[in-house]
């Protein structure tokens, strides 16, 4: 195997996650040429459109025409961002390798010199699109305004200042992988506002029968410990609920010697939510998920 090609969207985001797949497989494997293929996907003709419009399109709107890259053979491998890929994977494919997770925390960015997002004015006007956290802010600040954004990380951070917002909502992960951490004014606590399943994590998929030089030079960067956390939030995905409509969080935390696993899901219409964190030893990740699934099932 001399040469690879990567399928990737074009967005400054996608790039930087592209490019720091490339070099992590060129540094395991000094030599071999790595190329980067921009297609366009679905999602991308989108971007303005609200969540409603865009569960109206298709399944998986920005992986869709790279995985029908892959099947055709086109690209060797992808790069997703976990999040955007729906928790079935296509017959014919696999996600061959997850990359240690980025920090998987949502964050504000703010003109306010805030803390938290209870320091923000009475009444604040926040924008996000993202029924998940828009349900979690509300319970926080019952009196904040929510507005839709919707576009990449750039355009997004632009619109704080066009339309005079006192905060917009982004993932601490995209910021910190476009050089953009500074924007940062402060973290929210992953107890409080779930992040989404597989939130900070990078999937490279391939082919089913990609062959065994490729998985065992993907192995090497593969990190076993993130594949456990976010295979227990996909799974809570996938029994409870899944859809970009559908405001659900889950994140799995998993330290030295023991783990924790925290839940959300809303509903709206009838003004309800479940939550809540359970911990455990360091195997008992998976068992966490299915107490909260079980939870989550036998109440709603």
């Amino acid at each position: 195997m001399k040469s690879l090609t990567i399928g990737s969207r074009g967005s400054r985001l996608a790039m930087a996650q592209s490019g720091m797949i490339r070099d992590l497989l060129k540094k395991a494997s000094p030599g071999l040429e790595i190329s980067v293929r921009i297609i366009k996907t679905t999602g991308d003709r989108f971007l303005e459109a609200s969540p409603m419009e865009l569960a109206a399109l298709t399944r998986g709107i920005f992986v869709k025409e790279i995985e029908e890259a892959l099947l055709d053979k086109s690209i060797d491998l992808a790069v997703h961002s976990l999040k955007d890929m729906p928790v079935d994977i296509p017959a014919g494919l696999r996600i061959a390798a997850m990359p240690v997770r980025e920090d998987p925390r949502d964050v504000l960015v703010s003109p306010h010199p805030i803390k938290t997002v209870l320091d923000l004015p009475k009444n604040a006007r926040i924008a996000t699109s993202s029924p998940r956290r828009s349900e979690q802010l509300k319970l926080l600040r019952p009196d904040i305004h929510v507005l839709p954004l919707r576009g990449n990380v750039d355009t997004r951070i632009k619109k704080l200042e066009e339309q005079e917002l006192d905060a917009i909502v982004l993932a601490a992960s995209g910021l910190k992988r476009t050089g953009l951490s500074g924007k940062i004014t402060c973290y929210l606590d992953p107890a409080q506002v779930v992040p989404a399943p597989g939130q900070g994590c990078l999937a490279i998929e391939t082919l089913e029968q990609a062959g065994p030089e490729l998985y065992e030079l993907l192995s090497r960067i593969d990190n076993p410990e993130t594949r456990a956390a976010v295979g227990a939030e996909r799974k809570f995905q996938k029994m409870v609920g899944t859809g970009c409509n559908f405001p659900l969080g889950a994140y799995a935390k998993i330290d030295e010697n023991s783990v924790s696993f925290s839940y959300f899901v809303g509903y709206p219409e009838s003004k309800r939510h479940l939550c809540g964190t359970l911990s455990g030893k360091s195997e008992e990740i998976s068992a966490l998920a299915d107490i909260a699934i079980k939870t989550v099932l036998e109440t709603k």
